[in-house]
């Protein structure tokens, strides 16, 4: 079943809140639970949502609009794309601090504080800088990439805008960068998914308008007055005289050349400084870093905002940092945290795998030995990890290769462990990835050779490749972990053998971070394996008084059920032979319900059926943007001039709109004047020109764009979609053709009657109709699920929804007797009203595929939950089904 939970929008007290005894686990210091300034800003973000962004500029307006009110249907994928609540929540948060309340200095930050424990000495920053803390997995990177947007927009688009065309996107390290380099190079990341507008939206050309330069580290192109971004790790902003020269600095950042700011090499650091750059936004990917104004990578920043400062008079127009864990050594969050998507949400919400530890009898049989061998001493840890890792890779194999972690000391360890994995274990040999990290977790690089350094390099593609397709490793072993920005999904079991504490300045959210990014879509529910050492464990449990509630399983049990996903595949336990009898062909027709789009020529604007919008003045040219001073009393106003855009813009993006949503390819020209002609002589109830300024912001106000969008809506489908009656059979499709299909672990039917390893169910009803089919209905020789999303089966058929649009039928059973008829079944709960639409369409599709063949005949059937409930403890075999429902099936669908 779709997972909705990650998009619904929730009221700020809907959200994770600390209780009394979590609280006193951290005696009372709430600032290490919750942001101090969140709520506040939460409850200013839903009012001013409720408002319809009141204050907001055009810009922000129609951006916010794009990304959050509008569908966006993406060419391969069954349901469309949506930002997550919690990515929306904080770029909205970043946008009404910034241009409607005008919150961007410390002072204005405070006047959010409900806890009276935040200063101004704790704003080390003059600069506007905003935090958004987002749990690991749940998208922090598109949060930067939707604020780099309405920045640039903001400041191409609005007169006077305080904003940047250029960016500096820092990450911590090499990683990370490649990370951000696959996804902006071609600026790509922002074209597959919607964080554009299409031409014409607002009258604007957001996509021709979106021209910004890449420049990668030193490798600097010419600076575009268009726009930029520098994307760099920390080490190549510094300044000559911060760096030095090391082999560690080549892999994170080398110091600046002698020919720096010439053709070649040319020096980021002084690029940033000089006067080719006039204003910047800074984004810090993986902003954990930042949490003291001693440190290099702070003096950085601060550096370039001073030098901003004394050319131009601003310093930084914004610096925004994401990050999962913005805490300091003491474990409080950084107060410029204005939004807040905590684990705990996070996995509640399936976003993320969930944590599953040992229960206290599998933590009993795991020992520590008493021996100075590493080996020795974590051997039963060891084992452990590797039992339910093999568990998940019996499993998981056939769709990903899931991956052991393990957590060591030192170096020694890690090649230790590496080195019993496979010395132990077959799945293992030659399958370990041996890690070595420094002291901040990251690859170790101290090699000077050539040769050791190829051997560097090796090792770190391996490290960003590991859970690729082609990867072939199956373990890692490294010293403490990799960081933050490691986006690797696949880890599936992590073993702990580090004593953790305070001191280490290592947090358990961190410490199980690199596994918690799921593997699959969001309807599979994932979960983590976390073992280890006592001390591990009892480290990640601290998570708990965040709110993070972990599922505890009996472990260490070889055989058992593996701590994973269910996977749906052919079933390899069953011959050759056996598969082919138990395979159902399922005939592939060319769809018989289409759209005609050359009808569209026949649209008569004059019998348009729709609602009289009503014409407004709009008195003035200008607005009145009202500015307050820092105690939130009126300080002055200052009037902008409205712009009004050409008319035939505005009906060239409706008639675009139009076309888009009823999802036509062509007919621009066939369209455009039937809409110019509605708008001047239908929508108002009398004749208008759209030249006219009043009419044009008439145009732009939600109630009238509805009702064009509507009555065209309506008119296209009425016209263009239609059944024609006929269809062509193309052929068949095996079931043996579906790919394996992970699905979250739930009840299921171990079939002996199915090319399927298992059958599930959607519900009880599905589960018991599978039960009979495989044990009690000796009439069915095979019978399969047709199953939905990654992989699966994902038979469909088209037919005609309620609004009169084309939508696709998933039907839930394909049914195989002894007698050879094939029966597609479909079960339901609750009806809706498309219900008889779809089995209306299947019974159709059913005597459209017996009158084009005879090899095989198929027969609908239909079984509802009313029905079901009364009569399916009495049905002996699947004939008495028959007798029971198919005569109502085919009532759905007379004979003509």
């Amino acid at each position: 079943m779709p997972n909705n939970e990650p998009f619904i929008k929730r009221a700020p007290d809907q959200r994770w809140a600390p209780t009394q005894s979590q609280l006193d686990a951290f005696n009372n210091a709430q600032e290490k639970l919750l942001p101090p300034l969140v709520h506040s800003v939460r409850v200013k973000i839903a009012e001013w949502r409720e408002n319809n962004y009141l204050g907001a500029s055009s810009t922000s307006k129609a951006l916010l609009e794009h990304w959050f009110e509008t569908e966006h249907q993406k060419a391969g994928q069954d349901t469309p794309f949506q930002f997550y609540f919690a990515q929306r929540e904080a770029v909205e948060s970043v946008i009404y601090l910034y241009e409607v309340a005008n919150y961007k200095d410390k002072y204005d930050l405070l006047r959010l504080d409900e806890s009276g424990r935040v200063s101004p000495g704790m704003f080390p920053e003059n600069w506007t800088r905003y935090i958004v803390k987002m749990a690991t997995g749940t998208g922090k990177t598109k949060v930067l990439g939707l604020v780099l947007v309405w920045s640039f927009f903001h400041a191409l688009y609005e007169k006077d805008s305080p904003l940047s065309k250029n960016f500096l996107l820092i990450a911590p390290n090499i990683i990370v960068l490649n990370r951000l380099r696959k996804d902006f190079e071609g600026l790509k990341y922002f074209f597959e998914d919607p964080f554009l507008p299409d031409d014409g939206f607002r009258d604007r050309n957001w996509r021709q308008d979106f021209q910004l330069t890449l420049h990668i580290q030193d490798e600097l192109k010419p600076i575009s007055d268009h726009g930029n971004i520098f994307l760099t790790n920390v080490h190549r902003i510094f300044m000559p005289e911060e760096q030095e020269m090391s082999f560690e600095d080549m892999f994170l950042g080398s110091k600046p050349k002698a020919d720096a700011d010439t053709k070649r090499d040319t020096d980021l650091g002084k690029i940033l400084r000089s006067d080719r750059i006039k204003d910047l936004v800074v984004l810090n990917d993986e902003a954990h870093h930042i949490h003291d104004e001693k440190l290099a990578w702070f003096q950085a920043i601060q550096d370039i905002n001073d030098k901003l400062k004394l050319k131009t008079g601003k310093g930084l127009a914004l610096q925004c940092d994401v990050t999962a864990t913005p805490k300091h050594n003491d474990g409080s969050i950084f107060v410029q945290t204005i939004a807040d998507y905590p684990l705990v949400e996070a996995i509640q919400h399936g976003v993320v795998k969930t944590p599953v530890l040992p229960d206290k009898e599998s933590r009993l049989k795991v020992t520590e030995k008493d021996s100075d061998d590493f080996v020795e001493r974590y051997r039963d840890h060891l084992q452990l990890g590797y039992i339910e890792w093999e568990k998940q890779f019996q499993d998981l194999n056939h769709v990903g290769t899931p991956l052991l972690f393990v957590m060591a000391m030192t170096t020694k360890e890690a090649d230790a462990a590496a080195e019993f994995l496979e010395q132990n274990y077959p799945l293992m040999r030659g399958k370990v990835l041996s890690i070595h990290t420094n002291r901040s977790g990251e690859i170790k690089e101290t090699a000077t050779s050539k040769k050791d350094k190829e051997e560097l390099e090796r090792l770190r593609k391996a490290a960003d490749e590991v859970d690729a397709e082609h990867s072939p490793y199956r373990a890692i072993c490294s010293v403490l972990m990799l960081r933050e920005g490691w986006d690797v999904r696949n880890v599936t079991t992590i073993v702990g053998l580090r004593p953790f504490s305070a001191k280490s300045k290592i947090l358990p959210e961190q410490a199980i971070g690199r596994g918690l990014r799921k593997m699959f879509p969001l309807d599979v529910d994932e979960t983590l394996v976390v073992v280890g050492t006592a001390a591990f464990v009892n480290f990640i449990e601290e998570l708990k008084d965040q709110g993070v509630e972990f599922k505890y399983s009996p472990m260490g049990q070889r055989g058992g059920r593996a701590q994973s996903p269910l996977v749906i595949e052919i079933d390899t336990e069953k011959t050759e032979e056996e598969l082919h009898e138990l395979d159902i062909p399922l005939p592939i027709l060319q769809p018989r319900v289409v759209r005609d789009y050359r009808r569209l020529r026949e649209l008569d604007v004059e019998g348009l059926n729709h609602p009289i919008a009503q014409l407004q003045d709009f008195p003035g040219d200008t607005k009145e943007i009202v500015f307050n001073n820092i105690h939130g009393d009126f300080d002055h106003i200052t009037e902008v001039e409205e712009f009004t855009p050409e008319w035939r813009n505005v009906l060239r993006f409706y008639t675009g709109g139009i076309l888009k949503s009823n999802r036509l390819a062509h007919g621009f020209d066939e369209l455009y004047p039937k809409v110019e002609a509605f708008v001047r002589h239908r929508l108002f109830g009398r004749t208008v020109s759209p030249e006219d300024e009043t009419v044009l912001k008439n145009l732009s106000t939600p109630g009238v764009r509805k009702i064009i969008y509507d009555v065209f809506q309506r008119a296209i489908t009425k016209l263009t979609i239609r059944d024609v009656k006929t269809t062509e059979l193309r052929g068949y499709r095996s079931l043996m053709e579906a790919r394996p299909s992970p699905k979250s672990n739930q009840q299921f039917v171990k079939a002996k009657k199915s090319v399927f390893n298992l059958i599930i169910g959607d519900n009880d009803m599905e589960l018991a109709f599978a039960g009979k089919c495989e044990h009690q209905f000796k009439d069915v020789q095979a019978f399969a699920k047709n199953t939905e999303g990654q992989g699966g089966v994902r038979f469909h058929i088209e037919y005609q929804n309620a609004r009169g649009s084309i939508s696709q039928f998933y039907p839930d059973f394909f049914v195989k007797l002894t007698n050879g008829i094939i029966y597609v079944v479909e079960t339901k709960g609750r009806e809706d009203k498309n219900d008889r639409r779809k089995i209306a369409r299947l019974v159709r599709w059913c005597r459209d595929v017996n009158r084009l063949q005879t090899d095989y005949r198929y027969e609908p059937l239909y079984i509802t939950y009313e029905d079901w409930t009364k009569h399916s403890d009495h049905a002996r075999s699947f004939k008495d089904l028959i007798d029971l429902y198919q005569t109502d099936t085919y009532a759905h669908a007379p004979e003509n």
